[in-house]
């Protein structure tokens, strides 16, 4: 997700676009991307921390993107 602050002209012309649907009271939108993986871990909390490093390393653009890790049974 772009970080507060950082343009984010997809959610904005999302966001225009609302109330000529009949959709009002919708403000903030904001446009990312979502990026599912299985992980072998000990516990929540190991899957938290590899999940995190993976996303702070390789996925996402720390200056300008901020991420969400949410963890999922199998």
């Amino acid at each position: 997700m772009p970080k507060d602050g950082i343009s984010d002209p997809q959610g904005q012309t999302i966001e225009r676009a609302l109330p000529a649907l009949g959709l009002q009271g919708i403000s903030s939108v904001r446009v990312g991307k979502s990026i599912s993986l299985q992980i072998d871990a000990a516990d929540e909390g190991d899957a938290r921390r590899r999940v995190s490093e993976v996303c702070s390393r390789l996925l996402a653009n720390p200056v300008i993107e901020s991420f969400h890790v949410v963890v999922l049974p199998l």
